[in-house]
């Protein structure tokens, strides 16, 4: 886990610290900031200067080492949750013998090693009870003795651990802070690139299809109809450019994808092919993102089905907020259903609310596109409404050309 966002971490521990010797990773840690208030440490052996010489010797030996323990807390900030709590017991265990002894050892002055050694390890929601406690504990203390010092000692415990606590948590804050807005930034430079090679893929794959359909078409016309072939060359000219024109947009995130602008350019691609392209005459008023959505699904659909299907026909249908492309041919296979351009399609569906479906049986394929306000639907329901689509259009072919149910 990164130790950033770890929040068990001791709030001085620094990263770039471990490994080093003991004496550096302490001045990392703020043994400096630390290390001058412990010689505050001495005034229990001054007021126990008068005592016997045991007595004396115990102050001298318990002071030391909760010098020794304040201290070095800056050392071992990076050991685990359990090491830093016996560290922190040791404290207090010292404070409290200080408290115990007889004589004059005055435990009273050590309560703001107790706040500052917990602000130093423990998390702040670990910390801010240990001060909190302490100080209480100090105050009663004050009342049942009448001593106004002490007071003053325990308002000063107080003031120093929530100082050093505020601060270390506002720095590990910050920190997390600078961590989020770097991962973002990452997070937005991958989203960025997969939108590229997704428009990339969804611009060239279609235009390079249509290019290659337009000017096998050409090569066939050439002998036998020099004018319509320089019609098809006149075209394929223009699908370069806009080709071009649209590349550059992606790079710049202003192209413009619509849904009538797609299925108008469906029409010639597929007619070039030699596929009979069954379109909707009219649609409905969509909004741009909907309309950009659904020209990316007719974009990919319709390159499929020049390339792979091996069609007769193509019927594109739009109605209540479901698409469908639906061909003839030989049927989708397992390689083309998880191809690239299927699966940025499904992804790009899936980011705006939507589902999209693919239903091969044994003849033909059929894509569905369900946008956001479309209910998601069973398969079994899902291929019904896919055949009953493709059924009013074959209907309206044997007949007069008209806007089949579904299509608006």
């Amino acid at each position: 886990m990164d130790s950033v966002l770890d929040e068990s971490r001791a709030p001085a521990h620094q990263p770039a610290a471990d490994g080093l010797p003991w004496y550096r990773r302490m001045v990392m840690q703020g043994g400096l900031y630390i290390a001058p208030g412990a010689a505050f440490v001495v005034i229990p052996i001054v007021f126990a200067s008068g005592a016997p010489l045991h007595i004396w010797l115990f102050v001298v030996a318990t002071s030391l080492l909760l010098a020794f323990l304040v201290v070095g807390s800056t050392a071992i900030a990076h050991w685990n949750a359990r090491g830093r709590w016996l560290w922190m017991a040791a404290v207090l265990g010292t404070v409290g013998l200080m408290a115990l002894s007889p004589g004059e050892t005055m435990p009273i002055y050590q309560v703001p090693y107790i706040t500052t050694t917990a602000a130093v390890l423990l998390p702040f929601r670990h910390s801010r009870v240990v001060i909190l406690v302490t100080t209480a504990v100090a105050i009663l203390t004050a009342l049942v003795e009448r001593n106004l010092q002490i007071v003053v000692m325990g308002a000063l415990a107080l003031a120093m651990g929530l100082v050093i606590a505020l601060a270390l948590e506002t720095s590990r804050t910050r920190d997390r802070l600078r961590l989020s807005e770097q991962r973002t930034a990452v997070l937005a430079v991958a989203a960025e690139r997969e939108r590229i090679g997704r428009d990339l893929h969804d611009i060239l794959g279609h235009s390079l299809t249509a290019v290659a359909v337009k000017a096998d078409l050409a090569e066939r016309l050439i002998d036998r109809d020099a004018t319509a072939a320089r019609a098809e060359v006149a075209e394929l000219a223009q699908i370069a450019r806009q080709a071009l024109s649209d590349v550059r947009a992606t790079a710049s995130g202003m192209r413009k994808v619509r849904l009538a602008s797609e299925i108008a350019s469906a029409r010639s691609v597929l007619t070039a092919a030699g596929i009979e392209a069954v379109i909707p005459t009219a649609l409905p008023a969509l909004d741009d993102r909907t309309s950009e959505l659904l020209g990316y699904v007719v974009r990919e659909s319709v390159t499929n089905v020049v390339r792979h299907a091996s069609a007769s026909t193509c019927t594109i249908c739009y109605s209540d907020g479901v698409l469908t492309v639906s061909d003839d041919g030989r049927g989708i296979g397992d390689r083309e259903r998880n191809g690239t351009g299927l699966s940025g399609l499904r992804a790009r569906v899936a980011e705006s609310g939507g589902q999209l479906e693919v239903v091969a049986g044994g003849v033909g394929t059929t894509v569905v596109a369900f946008t956001g306000a479309s209910p998601i639907v069973t398969d079994v329901s899902l291929r019904a409404s896919c055949l009953s689509k493709i059924e009013s259009y074959s209907q309206s072919r044997s007949g007069t050309p008209a806007v089949p149910e579904g299509a608006a």
